[in-house]
């Protein structure tokens, strides 16, 4: 597996600290960040999913811990809209140019607004994927909110 990928070309010209976790991934994880969890014996809510939405029908990229559902009102009220929905499949790999199960926030072909979930940016250090199947970074998570000009928001249910 290669661990250079866009997402961490991304982090290395941003100047951002970082490292990689490779795991064995599982295809037919019914929640793919959950095993990445347990893969790399880390805690769920220290280990970020990524994934594609769209407010008022315009993409967003979310970034939340894999132990947590997203709030479809709190992701439209955190980039100021009055409806969200997930986006298809397709459409994500589409306009990231990365796999689902690979959807790394780093690197997207297309730059959109994103998110990172606030109660994130406490943690010394999160795991985010870092644009393959199997490939996590591991990096502080204001550098991560940095690195994407993301606006920190509470976006997961309660």
């Amino acid at each position: 597996m290669s661990k250079s990928t866009r997402a961490t070309q991304a982090l290395t010209k941003a100047g951002i600290a970082f490292t990689t976790v490779t795991y064995d991934y599982d295809p037919t994880a019914e929640r793919i960040g959950l095993q990445a969890a347990e893969a790399i014996g880390e805690a769920p809510h220290r280990v970020l999913k990524t994934l594609m939405a769209e407010v008022d029908g315009k993409p967003v990229c979310i970034v939340v811990p894999s132990d947590r559902e997203v709030s479809m009102k709190k992701l439209a009220a955190a980039f100021g809209g009055k409806f969200a929905a997930m986006m298809k499949p397709a459409d994500a790999e589409r306009l990231t140019g990365y796999h689902v199960g690979g959807i790394s926030p780093f690197g997207q072909k297309k730059t959109v607004p994103t998110a990172i979930e606030e109660q994130a940016l406490s943690e010394a250090h999160v795991y985010i994927n870092g644009g393959q199947r199997g490939l996590q970074v591991r990096l502080a998570p204001l550098d991560a909110q940095a690195a994407l000009n993301a606006v920190a928001a509470p976006l997961t249910a309660e």
